[in-house]
């Protein structure tokens, strides 16, 4: 498990001199952000449920993270899903029936936490893996549940999406450099997410 010091410190997931997280390159693309759907939550239901038979007890921890976790947030409509098997180095346990259920490996990033990311083939899910040691689904969890409870933050966050969003697709950006525009309101609201939390001094 991960120390609490870990949990509220942000690491560089820069890559490595000479090193590519990319097992598939990303392309621009328009970067849609829509109302809160309802059934995002069944589209989930159902994914855990094929991870869950596919892997059995390879899967430490499975759950539902990213914008379309929380009601009432506009989002792009992709499930975000954190994944949690023993190591994530040993790819050979666990990507195969995954591959198997229609998800393409995209991301490899052995520094920083072991985190892999598979897309499903039509886009409509991304799935994050993590060792049980990563600070990372635990931040998650804390974001997720933090916007749950907070409208001011939920009505902050959405705003900077929108922004985001139109900004990069604009300029013909990709994922990645959507992210980075959001990335200073995400950190704001982490920080009063870890008070909260009571991980750190108000």
């Amino acid at each position: 498990m991960p120390t609490l010091h870990d949990i509220t410190t942000f690491f560089d997931d820069t890559p490595p001199h000479g090193k590519s997280p990319w097992v598939v390159p990303p392309s621009p693309r328009p970067i849609d952000i829509v109302e809160y759907d309802e059934t995002w939550p069944m589209q989930y239901a159902e994914r855990e449920s094929q991870i869950r038979r596919s892997l059995g007890a390879l899967v430490l921890d499975i759950f539902h993270a990213g914008s379309t976790s929380v009601p009432g947030l506009p989002a792009k409509p992709v499930i975000d899903i954190e994944l949690i098997v023993a190591d994530p180095s040993h790819e050979a346990l666990w990507l195969t029936p995954l591959v198997d259920l229609g998800y393409i490996l995209t991301v490899r990033e052995p520094w920083w936490f072991e985190h892999r990311c598979l897309t499903a083939s039509d886009r409509s899910v991304n799935l994050h893996v993590f060792g049980p040691d990563s600070p990372e689904p635990w931040k998650q969890r804390i974001f997720r549940d933090h916007l749950r409870q907070n409208t001011n933050d939920r009505m902050l966050y959405a705003d900077a999406k929108r922004a985001a969003a139109l900004a990069a697709t604009d300029r013909g950006e990709t994922m990645m450099e959507y992210n980075r525009r959001k990335q200073s309101v995400i950190r704001d609201i982490y920080t009063r997410a870890f008070i909260a939390a009571g991980l750190t001094p108000g």
